[in-house]
């Protein structure tokens, strides 16, 4: 297998995908964030956190394990899928019924009729896994990023729709299932599987250790990413946790923006080199080197421009998102360069490890969220997340040196260059920017002074290395 080729248009395709379906949901967010109110996105927020554990439920771990197998017939993918189905009836129905005792919870008796909805949603993320990860592990990157492109646009058609028709909250619950259902649609002509009543359960045995040890690091890292939303819907307003809510979302696109184009390739193509730890390590390095070199400018320019970014994408009725979005942005190059860890430890067979580490990891996540909540305010819990997030790429980085054997001098050097390199721009903003004007303008001035520091490192860079050449 040539894995630059491999790599490479597994990236391209995904890219195409992911950037198109990136620029769609802002334009969509952008619009619905002026027709449905602060309050409407903290309720579905509360219920999408449920909606979330019931999505790592259906998954658990059988996708990266379709993958990761290569002994999987035709036969058994075809029997996974059928449990699927088995499995998505029951978790749709069990997630229905999570209606009454979510409203007891959170006080509001709406969420019994959203719970009924959404169980739809369940149902069909359930029966998507299997073909996905078919597609997948074939290398379709192409069809997976157009289709799931298509299936955006039409759910974001229909939300806006719905939004100016009135519906409010239910716009968000009813473009929800119809992604659902498009998604399902699309890939699964593609992948061409089959049915069986009768389910063959050897198959699923084939996959049953590397799944269960994928699900149970799912599980752990579920709590240690939804803790703050639980905690802030019950002991905060829903307004409050609209506002929080969102400015997470925010400052998670540029880490969906990269890394869900990069990850998704990285897992079907490095498992065919698991045993070569010195290729694991030569990819994980210039993996990181581009996560971290397009990372940290994004999050010093988000930092620098937060209020500006909010009113543009959301509208003045959501200022008070801007302090949370400044102190998370802060740790998106720190997300993006964690982001694609784990698929190493699964390209190596070490699911158990990946584990073992979330044990630890996602218990400091959940910590420094308490500690945030007893502080008493949405901006104390995005500070502590910025030192968990810290700490968790610290030791993760520890731990995955001991699988691939990397060098640690080499990362903390790609860290400190980057650093230097946004240097200019930071100076620039501190001792230059004193004049304002409107928000879309600021950007462009502020996206003009990002582009001209990065060129100039660039040039700076190419220099220096003809001069090194030079010099042989």
């Amino acid at each position: 297998m040539d894995i630059r080729k491999s790599f490479r248009d597994g990236v391209l395709y995904t890219a195409i995908g992911k950037y198109s379906n990136v620029v769609i949901q802002l334009v969509i967010t952008a619009i619905l964030s002026r027709l449905i109110s602060p309050k409407d996105y903290g309720t579905v927020a509360v219920v999408n956190v449920f909606l979330i554990f019931f999505q790592m439920l259906a998954d658990s771990g059988i996708g990266p394990a379709i993958i990761q197998n290569k002994e999987l017939t035709d036969h058994d993918v075809d029997n996974i899928f059928s449990l699927t189905i088995f499995s998505g009836v029951t978790l749709a129905i069990l997630f229905t019924g999570l209606g009454y005792p979510v409203s007891l919870i959170y006080k509001n008796d709406i969420y019994v009729k959203l719970c009924l909805l959404l169980g739809v949603c369940v149902f069909f993320y359930t029966i998507t896994i299997v073909p996905q990860s078919v597609l997948n592990k074939s290398l379709k990157f192409k069809q997976v990023s157009l289709l799931t492109l298509y299936a955006n646009v039409l759910s974001g058609a229909f939300a806006i729709i719905f939004a100016y028709l009135g519906f409010g909250v239910y716009t968000l619950i009813l473009s929800n299932i119809i992604k659902a259902l498009a998604t399902f649609v699309l890939l699964y002509f593609q992948a061409s599987l089959k049915f069986y009543f009768r389910i063959d359960k050897r198959s699923f045995h084939k996959i049953f250790d590397f799944a269960k040890f994928q699900f149970l690091s799912n599980f752990l890292n579920y709590f240690a990413r939804n803790l703050d939303n639980l905690l802030i819907g019950s002991l905060f307003s829903s307004s409050i946790l609209g506002y929080y809510d969102k400015a997470y979302q925010l400052s998670l696109y540029p880490n969906q923006v990269l890394s869900q184009v990069i990850t998704p390739a990285i897992h079907p193509i490095m498992s065919n080199f698991s045993d070569d730890k010195e290729k694991m390590s030569d990819v994980f390095l210039k993996i990181s080197s581009i996560m971290i070199t397009v990372g940290v400018p994004i999050s010093v320019f988000l930092v620098l421009n937060s209020r500006d970014i909010i009113l543009v994408v959301f509208g003045s009725q959501w200022l008070p998102s801007v302090r949370v979005f400044k102190i998370l942005s802060a740790s998106t190059w720190l997300q993006m360069a964690n982001s694609f860890l784990g698929t190493f430890f699964q390209a190596t067979n070490n699911t158990k490890k990946l584990f073992k580490l979330g044990i630890a990891t996602s218990f400091m996540n959940m910590l420094m969220i308490i500690i945030g909540i007893r502080l008493g305010s949405i901006e104390t819990i995005a500070l502590m997340l910025l030192l968990s997030f810290t700490l968790v790429l610290t030791i993760t980085l520890l731990y995955l040196k001991l699988l691939i054997k990397f060098s640690i001098l080499s990362y903390i050097k790609i860290i400190i260059v980057n650093a230097i390199v946004i240097i200019p721009y930071i100076l620039f903003n501190h001792f230059f920017v004193f004049i304002k004007f409107t928000p879309i303008l600021n950007l462009l001035i502020q996206s003009l002074a990002v582009a001209v520091n990065l060129g100039i490192a660039f040039l700076i860079f190419i220099s220096y290395r003809k001069y090194q050449i030079f010099k042989r």
